[in-house]
């Protein structure tokens, strides 16, 4: 989090997250702008539109995308379908990158970052609002859009699966992540079901943390609170693009923090 007069441009996010800069988001379930412009207003690095776990439509996500400009934050989705078109449309319609769930394998690992790059991937040809409609085309011509917009891109991946803790190494070795989110709640109800022996989620959450930090990837994890041990046992496992609960989050803790306050007020019981 920075002041605005040395805000990064919301372009510059993937190579933060790639120098391990502290970074601070929130997931964003109202699907409606201004809760994008309130995090950008207060200084949030990033916004995560949280497409998996919330309605948003094709429509009101290109919305979030452009509050996020006006406010100077990255907008990020996290889409709800780990395939080619949702990446697609997310990034041509302006989000600055993606969270993509459940990257179980190495295999899905390397779909995933070939579906969100030009060159040396599979991303279709688009030159929409994510590249300015045309105008990101320099004197370099359209490959040099792709070099530009490969750049910026930004892809985390969710490790939130007993299995990927089989083959961990092999997962976070995939070159075009950049990022890998400890899911920790899916990661424990995935290894709850598990026959046999397994590891604590606490186990787990350490065996990740350290493959992702021995291939020089940034580690991602979202906490209820930033002034509690959890944030804290998070910092010190290597993480620096740190989540924060999410706008419904916000507002029922601030809202129930105030009836509180209410009852105080009145003498209540």
């Amino acid at each position: 989090m920075t002041s605005d007069a040395q805000r990064p441009d919301p372009r510059e996010f993937r190579n933060r997250v790639i120098n391990r800069e502290p970074l601070v988001g929130s997931f964003l379930k109202f699907t409606v702008p201004q809760a994008t412009e309130i995090f950008g207003q207060v200084g949030y690095d990033f916004v995560m539109l949280d497409e998996e776990h919330a309605p948003w439509t094709r429509d009101q996500l290109g919305m979030g995308y452009l509050a996020a400009r006006a406010f100077g934050t990255a907008a990020m989705t996290r889409v709800s379908r780990p395939d080619a078109a949702s990446i697609l449309s997310a990034l041509d319609d302006g989000a600055i990158g993606v969270m993509v769930p459940h990257v179980s394998s190495a295999q899905k690992a390397k779909d995933v970052a070939s579906w969100a790059r030009y060159k040396g991937g599979t991303r279709g040809s688009g030159v929409s609002r994510g590249g300015d409609y045309g105008g990101m085309v320099g004197p370099d011509g359209i490959d040099g859009y792709y070099q530009r917009a490969d750049s910026i891109t930004t892809v985390f991946a969710m490790i939130e699966d007993a299995e990927a803790i089989e083959q961990i190494d092999d997962i976070t070795a995939v070159e075009g992540i950049d990022c890998f989110f400890m899911g920790r709640g899916d990661l424990g109800l995935s290894l709850s079901n598990v026959k046999g022996a397994a590891p604590t989620v606490a186990e787990a959450t350490k065996i990740i943390a350290e493959s992702v930090l021995k291939n020089g990837k940034a580690l991602a994890a979202v906490s209820p609170t930033l002034a509690g041990d959890d944030a804290k046992a998070m910092a010190d496992l290597g993480v620096t693009v740190m989540m924060v609960g999410s706008d419904q989050g916000f507002m029922r803790a601030g809202a129930a923090a105030q009836l509180a306050n209410f009852e105080t007020l009145f003498g209540k019981a």
